[in-house]
């Protein structure tokens, strides 16, 4: 699978997904609230088109919701995959899997702030970020095999490296719905808040993270990120380096300085 970034720019008008900056943070929305924010082949390519922008001037936060409380993003649309020839499927896949790639490998920590229903690729958006706020009222799960399928935009993937295999199986297996209270004690979100404030709970934390050095948290999630994908030998090798080459910005200096000092750091990103 390999798309290029005509696949993404061509999608210079954006209809379903909007994104707001402020302070260093991006909130990245996916507004389809008639259809309760469900993934269509449209949608997914301007969640992607938006996260490639998005790279080309890096925020120092990333957080992903959906627009309203009903729905974080209710899934993939029924109506639209019912439609679907194996061949259109495989190219759905790709382009969702291409996707939560540009959200799990973007260098800036990302938060998704889960409200209302996350199901199916409304799930798997959220397993593609580093840190799930989830409401009270969020319902999370992987229907797709009681419709005769399975999840398509890395949940088979994602969800065993989380919660573990057997877990990871069992829901994918019965595609039953938990409550946020049972996703929190399973690990698969971080935390759970009252109703109504995930998102304002998840920008809370992005200025909490977007405080801090912006190229030590990115060099920090590119060890993290690798830590999946090594053996521990070589993954303490990488976060040597990654060390060892903070030490050469302006960061740094300034970090440790103001330590030395006992005032705040301003940190330029440098």
């Amino acid at each position: 699978m390999s798309l290029t970034v005509e696949d993404y720019r061509r999608r210079s008008i954006l209809e379903f997904v909007r994104v707001e900056r402020e302070d260093g943070v991006a909130v990245l929305t996916i507004d389809r609230q008639e259809k309760l924010n469900a993934l269509n082949p449209q949608v997914v390519e301007e969640i992607g088109a938006s996260l490639m922008e998005l790279e080309s001037d890096p925020p120092r936060v990333v957080i992903v919701t959906g627009a309203g409380e009903r729905a974080f993003v209710a899934g993939a649309d029924i109506g639209a995959m019912s439609e679907m020839s194996p061949v259109e499927a495989k190219r759905f896949a790709e382009i969702g899997h291409a996707a939560m790639a540009l959200l799990d490998r973007t260098p800036v920590p990302s938060i998704a702030a889960v409200n209302g229903y996350a199901l199916g690729g409304g799930c798997e958006i959220a397993l593609a970020c580093d840190i799930r706020i989830a409401a009270e009222n969020a319902v999370l799960g992987f229907p797709e095999v009681t419709l005769g399928i399975l999840p398509g935009m890395g949940g088979t993937q994602r969800l065993p490296r989380l919660v573990g295999p057997g877990l990871a199986k069992e829901l994918i297996f019965t595609g039953r719905r938990i409550s946020a209270g049972e996703a929190k004690e399973l690990g698969l979100v971080n935390r759970v808040v009252p109703q109504g404030e995930a998102l304002s709970a998840a920008k809370e934390l992005a200025a909490e993270i977007a405080a801090n050095g912006p190229v030590a948290v990115r060099y920090a999630k590119a060890a993290a990120n690798k830590a999946l994908d090594v053996d521990l030998v070589s993954g303490l090798e990488y976060e040597a380096d990654q060390f060892a080459l903070l030490f050469s910005t302006a960061d740094a200096k300034e970090g440790m300085g103001a330590f030395m000092q006992k005032r705040k750091a301003e940190f330029k990103g440098e």
